[in-house]
């Protein structure tokens, strides 16, 4: 089940303007398996989990044990319990983040950083997937996005059903209509200043067997 929390996007409509409605609907499921089916056929591995426990698990098996992991930041992870799984130490995993977090130096805490894209395993969301089979992210500086084309060793998305849309123009108004307000409405909260839309990446196609997994999840899930 999906853990809410302060910044979960039910708890931030008001304060982001956002229409709630028109974004977070969930799909039928002829349009998800569509959907499914459009994904695979560009060459990335879809694993259907029903909730964000199921979810959880699948990432426990996908990824092995003493495996160097980084992570987008990502409400989805937040909501299925994967960032308090990882801080708890019990997943045998080198948290790549948490290497970057307790660095006290500022030049190698960011040399660190822009190392981080290029994990054996980098797990994050997406912010839309249209039903033609494009998944699509945005952030502010491209630490998440950073991993998506090549970067990364294995890139695992986790996303709930409620960001698919008909089209790829679809899926690029979502994002600035629906998730880039609900991060800027997070980020205020959080950190006290506004994020902005600075690098976007389109995953249309993935030519690597096995590098790309989304792990779709049958729930509404992050924004």
């Amino acid at each position: 089940m999906t853990k809410s929390t302060p910044f979960s996007a039910a708890n931030q409509i008001r304060e982001a303007e956002v229409d709630f409605r028109k974004w977070n609907t969930l799909p039928s499921p002829d349009i998800v398996r569509l959907t499914i089916r459009a994904v695979e056929d560009r060459g990335i591995t879809v694993v259907p989990a029903a909730d964000g426990d199921a979810a959880l698990a699948i990432l426990k098996k996908l990824i092995p044990q003493g495996a160097e992991l980084m992570t987008g930041s990502s409400t989805t992870l937040i909501e299925i319990g994967f960032d308090e799984y990882i801080a708890s130490g019990r997943s045998g995993w080198k948290s790549l983040h948490a290497s970057i977090t307790s660095e006290n130096d500022e030049k190698k805490r960011a040399e660190l950083r822009r190392k981080s894209v290029t994990a054996d395993y980098f797990v994050s969301s997406a912010n839309a997937i249209a039903q033609t089979g494009e998944i699509v992210a945005c952030d502010a500086g491209g630490s998440r996005v950073g991993a998506w084309p090549f970067a990364a060793g294995h890139l695992i998305l986790v996303v709930g059903i409620n960001k698919i849309t008909p089209l790829l123009e679809l899926a690029m108004q979502r994002v600035f209509e629906y998730a880039f307000r609900l991060e800027n409405a997070r980020a205020q909260r959080a950190y006290g200043t506004p994020s902005s839309i600075g690098k976007c990446v389109i995953l249309a196609r993935e030519k690597i067997p096995g590098r790309v997994t989304l792990v779709l999840v049958n729930e509404a899930l992050g924004y």
